[in-house]
């Protein structure tokens, strides 16, 4: 049933001597918790693997909004969202060398790959 990351939480929960105070509901679901989180990251692991960006660690959290190149904090949120992705519009990224412009690519690709969709 390839359940890896339950078999891993199963094995944590041995080695601690405070989890029998739960009860075994309480257990289980916190396997079973473990187990759903093991799939998510194995899934944006191979997303984020597929989509062969440039710049790998690009996410939009460290985007510096102080350095003078006319980004908008309030767009950036607004491609957050993904919105436009969902619309099938596209989304062009100009500016002269090095104001960052491939960084911002990889990191809205980078969002896209932590909300489930593919990129490349």
């Amino acid at each position: 049933m390839r359940l890896e990351g339950m078999l891993e939480a199963l094995e944590e929960q041995r080695r601690q001597s405070a989890i029998r105070d739960l009860d075994f509901e309480e257990r289980l679901g916190l396997l079973v918790e473990r187990q759903w989180l093991w799939k998510e990251n194995r899934a944006l692991a191979a997303r984020l693997k597929n989509a062969q960006l440039k710049i790998a660690n690009a996410t939009l959290e460290n985007i510096n909004y102080r350095h003078p190149r006319g980004l908008k904090r309030a767009h950036i949120e607004q491609l957050r969202a993904s919105a436009w992705v969902q619309e099938h519009r596209n989304c062009i990224i100009t500016g002269p060398t090095g104001v960052g412009k491939s960084y911002l690519a990889c990191a809205l690709g980078h969002q896209a790959c932590r909300e489930g969709l593919r990129t490349r």
